[in-house]
């Protein structure tokens, strides 16, 4: 392989320190103050209000430029399709919110419409998705429990469910806490928070998906096995309710076992065959609607229900229902839940949006997306709806069948609506077996994230770390207290990060102005005189004072014992002059009575201070604080500390690489005073370096010769 070609530079200018950099470059002291920026922001004028307008109604901006002749067609297919597909989605996660079977219809519906008004991403296909669907499912069965709603029949002569009143009350506490979760979700985009979900990091938000993945599939088992566990809620709540399916699997309904076994083993036979004939098929085969089709019949002709105890769907009613306002007395129990919601429907959302964004090269408004959410959920919640994000396996198909607009996610509304209206009737019969073989099938991709430990134990171990933690908090604190935690924890990480730094002496690359850490590199040599210190983090109260005792350790100097030393030796020579003084002041009275001078005198003793310093401490220390990002009021202090402790044993202390941020925290840190200048921070480390050589030599130009080859 040839050797790359290197290209030189010579460069010739003055030492540069802060103080001169400023005056060259003019720094402006002039700042806008609060008022001001208020001012401006409040300032109204056409084209803003025409921005802001745009920017608010996004398909004002793009629908009349829509392109019928490159568009259409892709969205075409791809509404159908998707729409194809939230019909049985959409049933199958309403059980998972442990309300009726048509609300995830209604769920497919209003909030695909408005998201298609508000919403930026051309691509993700919003409607009900499995983990906020079990989230919804914990919150509804926690406020509104079978055993509230136990009855007495007669005709049996015991308790009975009255399943009418139950999921009338559920239904209502899940468009509750829909309705808060939107109001959130509304709240945090007007106020700019879009920037909340850089807090849920790749890692933590994969295993908190695996994790809720994993209370999905125990939720379902029930409808598995055809046994009916009692709901735990609270911490290790999965932990309760796997004994107790275990507990009841002696009761297993064999007719519905078998049909879940048939749906499954069928559903991913069809999965594999769209799999493999993905580049021959223009579509993919509608597994999901066929599936549910054929158990539909299947179950109307066989009339699983009443011969073998198949639990079926049971009364969809046709059309939309009226709009109603939530109880709001229900709001004070769900706002935890409601937040918990509203953070992890964004962060899915926006996640997956922006990764089509970076595909197809076009931008994605994050505090936008919030309200788009917010509108989506809280509206729909007056209409019934539960809470809704988007679904990678839709968002796949949508993207793949050719959408190209927010038209397709509008199409595949209508496709809903016209099942909702004519079509939903005819699936009553459908066993809910086959509703949760279509859950377990569609987790398969969220299963394969456990592949991402040894990916993450190859590469970062600490994100292995919060993937794992966050996977197991999910597991045994529910969804909603292990998101709290799991951000809690990934936050504690960073704080570790920054309290554990790589600190570093500095070495020059030969015949450079280049700096590195001496133990990376083999042929770095550290300048004579000068030592080079640089800490991996920024400084702040939780750091400042490992910083303080890692330059000691790093160069070799004990402060404490120097300043100490120093100290008693002053003292001591303090005490010898005083003495001196007495018997100086005693031989002046002597002589001026008029006695004898003595001829001899006793030689007076006399404490000498080392009139140079010891010549194994280095000349001068600079600190390299290009990785310091801002400082708190106990950083400055501390490198007040350091400057100040350093130069009583004659070691000049500067600071190089500092952030114009850095620089105005040590300003108004009260870093600077008469004797402590701007002349101390310099721009680069080698015009410290520079600085220091020439002030121990005295003869030298203040000049920079750099040259590379």
């Amino acid at each position: 392989m040839a050797e790359r070609r290197r290209m030189g530079y010579s460069m010739h200018r003055e030492i540069l320190d802060e103080e001169t950099v400023d005056e060259m470059a003019k720094k402006s002291d002039s700042k806008p103050s609060l008022s001001e920026k208020i001012k401006k922001s409040m300032r109204c004028s056409g084209p803003r209000l025409k921005s802001c307008l745009l920017g608010s109604v996004p398909v004002v901006s793009w629908l009349p430029r829509y392109s019928i002749r490159e568009n259409a067609l892709g969205d075409l297919i791809s509404g159908i399709s998707v729409g194809i597909m939230q019909l049985p989605q959409g049933m199958a996660y309403a059980l998972l919110a442990s309300v009726p079977a048509v609300f995830g219809l209604y769920s497919s519906f209003y909030p695909v419409l408005l998201y298609f008004i508000f919403g930026t991403s051309k691509h993700i296909s919003i409607g009900t998705f499995a983990v906020l669907s079990v989230m919804i499912g914990g919150v509804t069965e926690r406020l509104a429990p079978d055993s509230d709603f136990m009855t007495w029949d007669n005709v049996t002569n015991a308790s009975v469910v009255d399943i009418i009143l139950r999921d009338a009350e559920r239904v209502r506490v899940a468009a509750a806490v829909t309705f808060l979760t939107g109001l959130f979700q509304i709240l945090l985009g007007l106020v700019q928070f879009g920037f909340v979900v850089t807090y849920l990091s790749e890692p933590l938000v994969r295993g908190y998906t695996t994790g809720a993945a994993i209370h999905v599939i125990v939720s379902q088992l029930k409808y598995t096995f055809g046994i009916s566990p009692v709901r735990h809620s609270g911490p290790l709540s999965l932990i309760y309710t796997v004994l107790e399916i275990c507990y009841l699997l002696p009761k297993t309904n064999i007719g519905t076992l078998v049909v879940s076994i048939i749906a499954i083993i069928g559903l991913i036979l069809v999965k594999e065959l769209n799999s493999y004939l993905s580049k021959k098929l223009p579509v993919p085969i509608p597994v999901e609607l066929l599936g549910i089709v054929i158990a539909t019949v299947i179950s109307w002709q066989v009339n699983l229900n009443e011969t073998y105890g198949v639990d079926v769907v049971g009364l969809i009613p046709s059309g939309l229902q009226p709009p109603v306002l939530p109880t709001a007395s229900l709001f004070g129990q769900v706002i935890g839940d409601a937040f918990a919601l509203a953070v992890v429907g964004y962060g899915i959302a926006i996640s997956l949006g922006r990764i089509f964004a970076l595909k197809y090269g076009y931008k994605v408004d994050s505090n936008q997306e919030l309200i788009a959410l917010g509108l989506s959920n809280s509206i729909g919640g007056i209409f019934q709806c539960f809470a809704i994000s988007c679904s990678m396996s839709r968002t796949m198909v949508q993207e793949s069948t050719g959408g190209k607009t927010q038209v397709a996610g509008a199409l595949s509304a209508i496709v809903i609506l016209f099942i909702t209206l004519w079509i939903g009737t005819l699936f009553e019969d459908l066993p809910k077996a086959v509703l949760a073989a279509i859950i377990f099938v569609n987790l398969h991709g969220m299963m394969k994230q456990f592949m991402d430990i040894p990916a993450l134990w190859r590469s970062n171990k600490i994100d292995m770390v919060i993937w794992l933690v966050t996977f197991f908090l999910t597991l045994l604190l529910n969804p909603d207290l292990g998101l709290a935690a799991a951000i809690g924890f990934s936050m504690l990480t960073v704080i570790f990060r920054t309290q554990l730094p790589k600190y570093s002496i500095l070495g020059q690359v030969p015949d450079t102005d280049i700096y590195r850490p001496l133990e990376d590199y083999d042929l770095l040599k550290q300048v004579p005189g000068i030592l080079i210190f640089r800490s991996s983090a920024t400084l702040y109260f939780a750091n400042a004072e490992m910083y303080q005792e890692a330059l000691g350790e790093k160069s070799g100097i004990d402060i404490t014992k120097l300043l100490s030393a120093k100290k008693k030796l002053e003292a001591k020579r303090k005490r010898h002059e005083k003495k001196n003084a007495k018997k100086a002041a005693k031989r002046n009275a002597v002589d001026m009575e008029g006695g004898p001078e003595k001829e001899e005198q006793k030689e007076i003793a006399i404490i000498e201070m080392d009139a140079e310093p010891d010549p194994s401490l280095p000349r001068s220390i600079i600190l390299d604080l290009s990785p310091v990002n801002f400082l708190d009021t106990v950083g400055v202090k501390m490198l007040r500390s350091i400057q100040r402790d350093y130069g009583e044993i004659c070691i000049e202390v500067v600071l190089a690489g500092c952030l114009t941020g850095v620089v105005d925290n040590l300003q108004t840190g009260g870093f600077f005073n008469d004797k402590v200048t701007k002349s101390c921070l310099f721009s680069t480390v080698h015009d410290a370096v520079l600085h220091c050589q020439s002030a121990r030599t005295h003869n030298q130009d203040k000049v920079i010769t750099a040259t590379h080859l």
